[in-house]
């Protein structure tokens, strides 16, 4: 299947400046297009810093998801956080992979603060497992970012 790519956020409908007060015909109706990017992470042992993506500049973060998808069997604890080089949790707290589930930032106090605009530069966006004992076989986790590309919005959530 053939892809495309845009440089730029893609904004949809087809009133771009209210004119008026009827909606349909001179209200503007214009929107912005959800991007998603998904990274599988393997969870077998310790390991540094995985990249899961890049979001573009002034982007605004709805939701991450962690899908454990094959259990981590790590001999004690394992963990995954979501987060960036700086702040290993900035979205996603260390979220137990020893059991298939899904985690997602709605069921965190931290989502109110990603409706914000993450700011100037583009964020990489890291996972970083923790295995207590770093001996596991096996494990891997999906970590899906929902974001809107270039929403600039007014509010500035500083990552890092």
């Amino acid at each position: 299947m053939g892809t495309t790519t845009f440089s730029g956020p893609i904004k949809a409908g087809g009133i771009s400046h209210t004119t008026g007060t009827t909606v349909g015909s001179d209200v503007r109706n214009i929107g912005s297009v959800m991007m998603v990017q998904s990274k599988e992470v393997d969870t077998t042992g310790a390991s540094a810093n995985t990249s899961i993506g890049v979001i573009p500049a002034n982007s605004q973060i709805v939701a991450i998801h962690l899908d454990a998808l094959v259990v981590a069997n790590d001999t004690n604890a394992a963990t995954l956080s979501i987060g960036t080089t700086t702040n290993a949790t900035a979205f996603l707290s260390a979220t137990n992979v020893k059991a298939v589930a899904r985690t997602s930032t709605a069921s965190y106090p931290v989502s109110l603060a990603l409706n914000a605009d993450l700011g100037d530069t583009d964020v990489k966006v890291v996972g970083v497992f923790t295995g207590t004992d770093g001996d596991g076989t096996t494990g891997e986790a999906l970590v899906t970012v929902e974001y809107v590309q270039n929403n600039d919005t007014e509010r500035t959530f500083v990552v890092g």
